[in-house]
């Protein structure tokens, strides 16, 4: 364990019982999971085929999964998990399907899949911010762990006992389908380990000891489901940051580090405190910031590193301006410093504030790459593609089907495939098998049934393709023969639309040729299970995201922007006295920066024609003084800052000269 701190090997060694490391932002929690599973599995403590690692992202298990393999030689590690939550809910109900009352070769549903199906329920006139909000609130209940029945006893209001209704009846529909969504990784789960002690006891027999990273991200369901596998006796490690919770509006409750109290009376806590990013002065402020939330364990970061520069704080006219002088002072600092441009970062409360940022950018020919565009992953034709792909090798899987027999559309409705799943049903097979059948067929309408039968005959050629085609050609393949590309060809309205979508397609193609034989059931799983924050690297360019985004990032050069009452905090989250969380997010931001940061607000700002005065934020009231630099407000400092513009002028221009 060399180079450890005291309190990080404190965290290390505790394996006789239930552990919470406080890991303040920057302060090596990583590591200590990947050295407390080396612990575990060189003192033969518990065999890596017993260790569970939890993780929310897929890229976050990646990154353990290699630092783990670079820490324990030869097959010491092999049988070891590493996963996220739904990884480990799909492991589980694989085994466990038959006490769900589910088939083996269950589907699982998208929020594509899942939508069609509640706005079928909900009905075809209602408004689309309605149906959002049954999904919503359906997905809310699901989190929260309740079944239909629970959340239909729970509900409070008019529109709480219409959404149980259609979760009823949604729920109902997925069993027609041999079916879940992502929610029911989590919820079926925990229903069957409280409601089933024996597959309980067995589940903790598999599972000896439990590590959840970012703990406080956890909802209701997924804590409990933490729970139920680590058992009374509580060997597992919690690592989070209460002060880095900022994701209440998706479900996560903070407020779970205090139930690990109470729930496991024997608890230890282990602070981790020394940060290893930030300079010290970045971190006072952080401090200061946070310390205005309340807080059961409070933790003070610092540092061994430099004070270094003070916080830049900066007044602009508006939007526009702000962006201007912010992309000047990356390009400054670019050349004078020879600094990458990936140094540096741009972080906002809202999407909508990038607008301006990339104007500015574009306008000095400055390269950035703006986080949280529509994934590749999310693309109608890709998901189209991969449906297929799905259904071409597995004829099991229902949700497959159910999108690849409507993309390209075809004489088939939602009343069709509801019919054809309860034949399904009855016949017990899949719904690409039942409609192989000539008995089945006749039992729908005849357009549609013929329609089906076409389909049919498809899904068959490709199937036949798939045994002498490598999966990148059999992309290519049923991208005609689908009809996928005509139909993407009628939807676009110029030739580039229609060259930008195809080519879409062809580089899942590509993705494809790097399979390295695995069959295309296997690639199209493991693409379906990426996430968002799993795909698209940046290089060398500025990075433009929002705060949520940043969280687990560090840039040398962090800008936060829009620091305004009504942005940050927010205007909702000021009028819902919903302040704290919106500090956490700003301690999120501030944290990202290593060496230097600035925060800029604006004095006005146009909306709906009409010219709105702003005020800078509250939040600038709780950093110490001390810290900060405003412009004007310290003439001396000004002076240098100018003259060292002035000598990296002249020596651009010098350097142009010599050229």
């Amino acid at each position: 364990m060399h180079g450890l701190n005291p309190q990080q090997r404190e965290a290390v060694l505790h394996v006789d019982g239930p552990l919470l490391v406080l890991a303040g932002a920057g302060s090596g929690k990583t590591r200590v999971i990947v050295e407390k599973i080396a612990h575990l599995i060189s003192s033969g403590r518990m065999p890596a085929r017993r260790i569970a690692a939890i993780t929310f992202t897929n890229k976050s298990a990646k990154e353990m999964r290699e630092r783990v393999a670079k820490r324990i030689r030869g097959d010491a590690a092999e049988g070891l998990t590493v996963c996220t939550f739904h990884a480990l809910g799909l492991k589980f109900l694989q085994i466990e399907h038959a006490k769900l009352g589910l088939r083996r070769g269950f589907s699982i549903f998208d929020a594509d899949d899942s939508a069609a199906q509640i706005k079928d329920l909900v009905g075809s006139g209602a408004k689309p911010d309605a149906v959002d909000d049954v999904r919503n609130l359906i997905s809310r209940a699901k989190n929260a762990g309740l079944s239909p029945e629970q959340a239909m006893a729970e509900a409070r209001s008019a529109r709480e006992v219409d959404a149980a209704s259609v979760y009823a009846l949604y729920q109902a529909r997925l069993g027609s389908f041999n079916a879940v969504d992502f929610d029911d990784l989590i919820r079926l789960p925990v229903q069957l380990l409280e409601s089933d002690p024996e597959c309980a006891l067995a589940w903790r027999e598999r599972i000896g000891y439990l590590l959840v990273d970012e703990c406080q991200d956890t909802n209701d369901a997924q804590y409990r489901l933490l729970k139920a596998i680590a058992g009374p006796r509580g060997l597992f490690t919690c690592v989070g940051d209460d002060d880095q919770s900022i994701y209440a509006w998706r479900g996560a409750n903070p407020d779970n580090l205090l139930e690990l109290g109470r729930d496991y009376p024997s608890l230890r806590v282990v602070k981790l405190e020394q940060n290893y990013r930030c300079s010290n002065r970045v971190l006072r402020a952080a401090n200061a910031l946070i310390a205005n939330n309340p807080h059961e364990h409070p933790k003070t970061l610092w540092s061994d590193q430099a004070d270094g520069e003070r916080i830049r704080v900066w007044e602009c006219r508006d939007a526009a301006h702000e962006a201007e002088k912010l992309a000047a002072e990356i390009e400054f600092i670019a050349n004078a410093r020879q600094a990458p441009w990936s140094d540096f970062c741009i972080l906002f409360r809202g999407n909508f504030q990038s607008r301006a940022l990339e104007k500015a950018l574009q306008l000095l020919r400055i390269p950035y790459h703006l986080t949280g565009g529509t994934a590749f992953l999310d693309r109608g034709e890709v998901k189209d593609a991969l449906a297929w792909l799905r259904l071409v090798a597995n004829p099991d899987d229902d949700a497959a089907f159910l999108r690849a027999v409507i993309s390209p559309k075809r004489e088939v409705g939602a009343t069709t495939l509801a019919r054809l799943a309860e034949l399904a049903r009855n016949a017990n097979m899949p719904m690409a098998r039942a409609i192989e059948s000539v008995g089945a067929l006749k039992q729908l309408p005849p357009r549609a049934a013929n329609s089906l039968d076409a389909f049919a005959g498809i899904v068959r050629g490709l199937r036949a393709d798939a045994q002498r085609l490598p999966p990148s050609d059999l992309v290519r393949e049923l991208a005609h023969r689908s009809g996928l590309l005509q139909a993407i060809r009628a939807q676009c309205r110029d030739e580039a639309s229609f060259q930008r979508r195809r080519q879409n397609l062809e580089e899942l193609a590509e993705w494809f040729d790097g399979g390295k034989g695995a069959g295309p059931g296997e690639l199209a799983a493991q693409l379906a299970l990426l996430s968002h924050a799993d795909k698209g690297e940046a290089g060398n360019q500025v990075r433009l995201m929002s705060l949520h985004a940043a969280k687990g990032l560090e840039f040398r050069y962090v800008f936060i922007v829009g620091v305004e009452d009504g942005t940050l905090p927010h205007e909702a989250s000021i009028e819902e006295g919903r302040i704290d969380e919106e500090r956490r997010l700003l301690y999120v931001g501030i944290t990202r920066a290593k060496e230097r940061l600035w925060l800029s607000y604006s004095m006005r700002a146009q909306k709906w024609g009409e010219v709105l005065r702003l005020k800078p934020s509250r939040f600038f009231d709780e950093l110490p003084a001390a810290e900060i630099q405003r412009d004007g407000a310290d003439p001396a400092a000004d002076a240098e800052r100018k003259k060292e513009r002035a000598s990296a002028g002249l020596a651009a221009i010098k350097a142009l000269l010599d050229a």
